[in-house]
């Protein structure tokens, strides 16, 4: 893993039991309909490297997976091949069209974390196992969540490689410069109707995570439609689940929409972190990454809202870049528009200034501006 400092943990967090424990995000994977453009994508408009490539050349017969990353977000973007073996990854495609399958988390014993989670409840989708290769070995386990999504434990401490057993170098010459993204700040997950408390308590009681923060529908919505998320966190703060549902409104909210469009319950968005936001997105909008309108009255009532600021005002408007502030500081953060053609998973670039929130002032805004490209794909 690269030596990116990740900040030091807040006092919010330590209510979490953190049994296993978690040291961070070790790579999230999602399943596309071609690895190959896709990984384009993330390098052209997002600055990932290239990392790490498994396919035909390196033996593997029913997929193909390029491995990007940045600071310390690592990604693997995997395509099923035609072979008998690619059936649950064609399935997912087909169910949910490119979405993410895996959240692949750190930790110093696989074993154990596949044994604490599964004795407290959870399904395993993956007993532990070991691969090896010249580099050394890595263990991996794996357990079930919310709708078809897994978590994956990864053991690494006996291992030099460029990522995992069976991947190869992926030494292109296409590099294009990277924008300051430096660690997943968080992952938020949709789920059905009624379904958040269940999630929340698979959290808590099989992984050890804190209920840290809570939002209801007083909290977030519009006059049209609404929402409830309650945010889960791990002991030492570096990985925390938003878990959303939606709520009753006069037309069908966010939520909805993404549940419909995915086929059920997933990963809605992975918020990365940036020291320098203002750069970060100047960079991604050259880049052709598109982002959710925020109207100009936002910025006629932040400084009353938010007080002094370091960043000036007038770029914050031009860039659609949102502040909220908290008692430890203030944040900016920023939403693209869903990344591919189904209005499911975007990113949000997010920049901490002290602030350990997640926005609440900004929703208003936020839920307007979803409600607005809603209405432009007529599912409001």
């Amino acid at each position: 893993m690269s030596n990116v400092v990740i900040p030091e943990v807040p006092k919010i967090f330590k209510e979490a039991e953190d049994f296993l424990p978690l040291l961070g995000t070790d790579h999230v994977e999602f399943i596309v309909s071609n690895a190959k453009q896709t990984a384009y994508y993330f390098q052209t408009a997002f600055g990932f490297q290239p990392l790490a490539y498994a396919g035909l050349e390196t033996g593997v017969k029913d997929r193909t997976s390029y491995v990007v990353r940045q600071g310390k977000i690592t990604v693997i973007l995997t395509s099923p091949m035609n072979h008998p073996d690619s059936k649950v990854l064609s399935d997912h495609l087909i169910k949910h069209g490119d979405g993410i399958k895996s959240i692949a988390l750190w930790v110093e014993d696989a074993t154990k974390a596949w044994e604490e989670t599964t004795k407290r409840g959870a399904k395993s989708y993956m007993a532990p196992k070991v691969l090896r290769d010249d580099d050394g070995e890595v263990t991996l386990s794996g357990i079930h969540t919310y709708g078809d999504t897994v978590h994956i434990f990864v053991e690494r401490n006996n291992y030099s490689g460029i990522f995992l057993p069976g991947f190869e170098a992926w030494n292109s010459d296409y590099r294009p410069a990277e924008l300051g993204l430096k660690y997943i700040d968080h992952m938020v997950g949709n789920v059905g109707w009624g379904e958040m408390n269940k999630w929340a308590k698979f959290y808590k009681d099989v992984m050890g995570f804190a209920n840290i923060i809570t939002f209801d529908d007083k909290d977030i919505s519009t006059e049209y439609t609404a929402l409830m998320s309650k945010v889960m966190s791990n002991g030492n703060g570096r990985v925390k689940f938003p878990i959303n549902e939606p709520a009753k409104g006069r037309k069908k909210s966010q939520i909805e929409e993404y549940l419909d469009f995915y086929n059920g319950p997933g990963c809605q968005h992975m918020a990365v972190a940036t020291d320098d936001i203002v750069y970060t997105i100047e960079q991604l909008r050259k880049r052709g990454v598109e982002f959710l309108y925020i109207p100009e009255e936002y910025y006629e009532r932040l400084f009353n809202r938010v007080g002094k600021i370091d960043e000036d005002l007038a770029t914050l408007k031009r860039l659609g870049i949102m502040v909220d502030r908290d008692d430890e500081g203030y944040l900016l953060q920023i939403f693209t528009k869903p990344i591919q053609d189904r209005p499911t998973f975007f990113f949000e670039i997010i920049q901490r200034k002290g602030a350990q929130s997640f926005g609440k002032g900004n929703f208003q805004a936020l839920f307007e501006s979803i409600e607005a490209e809603q209405a432009r794909r007529g599912t409001l």
